[in-house]
């Protein structure tokens, strides 16, 4: 991944993801994340009575956007990205909960499970680079989770 895109992420707090309901019909939350750019993932921390969290158990496909803490209207930054929510039996959902305490520590006294999300493809634009610049970034197959595994051979 790009060391700006890697940068960006691991500077910002806040992401805005949505996930699709039950007709198909889009759903969108915000909430607190924390990167980790070894794998890729965001994590964020979801009561699991949370509509959302309803909906990312029956679909776990996702897209969201994040914008810097302090928009500046001059030099625009952001994020797209698409992804999966990884079951929290996966290995790599196993480190989540210290990562996340590290970056959000008052989480600890607020009830919820954290999730992983695994980023998919990523496109930035930054404005700092040059205007209308765009990096993108996405997985190699090769370093497709067990989740898309399973995903693919039940979409087959």
């Amino acid at each position: 991944m790009n060391e700006t895109i890697i940068q960006f992420l691991q500077e910002q707090t806040c992401a805005s993801i949505c996930c699709a309901d039950e007709a198909g019909k889009p759903y969108c939350f915000s909430c607190f994340y924390a990167f980790n750019s070894d794998t890729a993932m965001l994590y964020f921390k979801s009561s699991a009575q949370s509509r959302h969290a309803g909906l990312l158990q029956k679909n776990p496909f996702v897209a969201g956007t994040v914008l810097p803490d302090k928009l500046n209207k001059i030099t625009i930054q952001g994020i797209q990205f698409e992804g999966t929510i990884l079951d929290a039996r996966q290995p790599l959902v196993k480190r989540t909960l210290g990562i996340y305490l590290a970056k959000h520590p008052l989480a600890l006294a607020i009830p919820g499970d954290i999730w992983a999300l695994q980023l998919n493809s990523v496109k930035m634009t930054d404005s700092t680079l040059g205007f209308g610049k765009k990096l993108l970034w996405e997985r190699e197959a090769e370093k497709q989770t067990v989740n898309d595994i399973i995903n693919n051979l039940n979409l087959n």
